[in-house]
């Protein structure tokens, strides 16, 4: 099955956003790292992951407290993965920001990153934590969907 040149894009802006996250670094450096490897893009929408990158490293701190309202079972600076936090800020910024992207589509491309990267049963937490925010952002996007 071909992987879509968007979610080539997402998968490298949660393995830049993990980096990050491991090591923090200038947002600018890392993208660099990312577009100057060939490989690392390889296949990927390169203009939609700068977009992607630039947003949540520009929004990070109005991301993270939105997030973490909406963790309520778990502390989000201590006991979510560095996946599911990397992945949370990217399809966040998304729903946020991207209102053309169908918050559908940013919940399901958000549960398959998970799938691959995440933990076992991480996926559902990603959907709770996502929908949620879908409710806060795209509520009328929401009933008109029939939600």
């Amino acid at each position: 099955m071909k992987i879509s040149r968007r979610r080539l894009a997402r998968q490298a802006a949660v393995q830049a956003l993990y980096q990050w996250q491991m090591n923090p670094g200038h947002c600018a450096e890392i993208e660099l790292q990312f577009t100057s490897d060939p490989e690392r893009l390889q296949g990927a929408d390169v203009a939609f992951f700068k977009s992607l990158w630039q947003g949540v490293c520009a929004s990070i701190s109005e991301l993270d407290p939105a997030i973490a309202e909406e963790v309520q079972d778990r502390r989000w600076a201590d006991e979510v993965s560095e996946v599911e936090r990397a992945i949370l800020r990217l399809a966040a910024c998304e729903l946020r920001d991207y209102p053309q992207t169908p918050y559908r589509v940013i919940i399901n491309e958000a549960i398959e990153l998970d799938k691959d990267f995440g933990g076992e049963q991480g996926h559902r937490f990603v959907n709770a934590v996502l929908d949620k925010l879908a409710q806060r952002w795209r509520s009328a996007e929401m009933l008109q969907a029939g939600r």
